[in-house]
């Protein structure tokens, strides 16, 4: 398996080489990287080749490097049932870029793309009903950025004196803590307090 992905690999770089910045096998799949204004380009070619012929978007998402010029990886997962094969393309993007939409190709493209956008705040250019998805239309932030609070900004509950939904600045009622998830489970290789007392034991 891992002959054939590095083939396909080689193969989609020389067939398309003004669009794979660079590609590599790990863990057992296909990971190419990809030039921004390319990936609708490089999205139809998989789709259409017939070497390749990645028939079925899985899924779209991203991923959140805050400290990065370019924060975000937007990552696509594409599957060729002809072929038996799958591939995950990467495209680096900053925050004030615009990813072209693949709506056009791929018509499921249309909500996982929503949901993107609606979860870290990526912009899709072409997109023809780009609007949260998961979230309510006055929702401020996107959730999965890493700089979101994990409280939120808002929490929503039932008001029985206005028999309605009621949306209300989140209020803690205690210090927020950080916790110390330490357990000797884990394979730790430090004293627990308390733990002192064994070695003295021996």
């Amino acid at each position: 398996m891992s002959k054939a992905l590095n083939e396909l690999g080689a193969y989609i770089e020389l067939k398309r080489g003004d669009c794979v910045l660079g590609w590599d096998v790990t863990h057992g799949e296909l990971n190419v990287d990809v030039a921004l204004p390319n990936i609708s380009g490089l999205v139809e070619f998989l789709k259409t080749d017939q070497t390749c012929a990645f028939s079925t978007l899985v899924d779209i998402t991203a991923v959140d490097y805050p400290e990065r010029p370019k924060r975000f990886d937007v990552v696509y997962h594409l599957l060729s049932m002809y072929q038996n094969h799958r591939v995950r393309l990467r495209v680096a993007v900053r925050e004030e870029d615009m990813v072209p939409s693949i709506t056009e190709i791929f018509p499921s493209a249309n909500w996982f793309e929503r949901e993107v956008f609606d979860m870290f705040g990526i912009l899709f250019s072409g997109h023809s009903d780009l609007r949260r998805i998961l979230t309510d239309y006055g929702f401020r932030g996107h959730p999965l950025r890493k700089d979101f609070p994990t409280t939120g900004y808002t929490e929503v509950r039932y008001d029985e004196v206005q028999k309605r939904v009621v949306y209300e600045p989140v209020k803690l009622v205690q210090e927020y803590r950080q916790f110390d998830f330490m357990s000797p489970w884990e394979g730790a290789d430090y004293i627990l307090p308390g733990d002192e007392k064994e070695e003295g034991a021996k």
